[in-house]
């Protein structure tokens, strides 16, 4: 018997993101890491250091969700705390070396994982997939702005999703 919502775009949205985030965390497991904890290692592989503010609007979450995974992940060595950019009272947070050697092997999964999602899919496919899910994101999001960061990497894409 099938699903009743088999034929939904957004059921199969959901499934697809559920396998793909439990695969995820298969590999992150090995890595000593949750679900989640990646994400933040990732951000602040893009900054030198960051302040609880800018690591919480960027990964969308509420400060207290931020800090909390920041103390794990301080206990655990990847990040420490540092006095913030031009303020001691602020206070940033930053990879240490280890936590620097856990973004490498995260990026390393993470392609890992994307190859086996996107297994016999052409370059085409897969390109267009990427717009289609960025222009979902933008209709959910309504007036908040999606910015995944890699337009320029589809800028020469020629096949255009029809608006």
């Amino acid at each position: 018997m099938k699903h009743p919502v088999a034929k939904s775009v957004g059921w199969a949205l959901v499934h697809a993101a559920r396998l793909h985030r439990t695969r995820v965390g298969e590999h992150l497991t090995a890595l000593g890491l949750f679900p989640g904890q990646e994400q933040v290692l990732q951000a602040l592989a893009t900054a030198d250091s960051m302040t609880m503010g800018e690591l919480s609007y960027m990964l969308r979450v509420k400060p207290p969700t931020a800090s909390k995974t920041i103390a794990r992940l301080t206990a655990q060595g990847l990040v420490e705390r540092v006095a913030g950019p031009g303020d001691a009272r602020i206070v940033a947070v930053r990879l240490t070396e280890e936590g620097a050697g856990r973004v490498a092997a995260i990026d390393k999964l993470w392609g890992e994982v994307e190859e086996e999602l996107l297994e016999g899919f052409d370059s085409k496919e897969r390109k267009r997939m990427r717009k289609l899910l960025r222009k979902a994101a933008r209709n959910l999001a309504g007036t908040h702005a999606i910015d995944e960061g890699d337009e320029e990497g589809d800028a020469e894409d020629t096949d255009d999703i029809a608006e």
